[in-house]
């Protein structure tokens, strides 16, 4: 029962549960943010999801058609008089690359970053926002 259990949890991006000495002990995969991908009739947003990460600690980038978002969330360190207890929250570097689609305007993006959540913004092209045509009578 276990091991179906664990091999779940693995088809399910999540870490496998072990038992070390009788305790639990928790292996983690890597991690990645989750995002949100919406569509406008002027722009795509991404949304991803960066809790406790600083700005600085995030990159944003275009090249080829690709928007990158990379960075790291860093582990706390014990401190005297803290104990952990358990840590099951994934740290370390991460990377999500988007292809993006034909009508995105590669030159004008801009990202901000809030609550942990950062937004990027990337305009679409003008080139293929459709153009009404007017039929004339003949």
């Amino acid at each position: 029962m276990e091991e179906m259990s664990a091999r779940l949890r693995d088809l399910m991006g999540k870490g496998s549960m072990t038992r070390i000495n009788g305790e639990e002990a928790l292996t983690s995969i890597d991690w990645v943010p989750e995002v949100d991908i919406i569509e406008s009739e002027k722009e795509y947003l991404i949304k991803a999801e960066l809790p406790e990460i600083k700005k600085e600690d995030v990159k944003v980038s275009v090249e080829k058609g690709v928007l990158t978002i990379q960075g790291e969330r860093k582990q706390e360190k014990e401190e005297k008089g803290k104990k952990f207890h358990r840590i099951e929250r994934s740290y370390g570097a991460f990377e999500r690359s988007f292809t993006l689609p034909d009508d995105a305007d590669q030159g004008k993006v801009s990202a901000e970053f809030k609550d942990g959540i950062l937004s990027v913004h990337l305009a679409k092209s003008e080139k293929a926002a459709p153009k009404p045509i007017e039929v004339k009578a003949a």
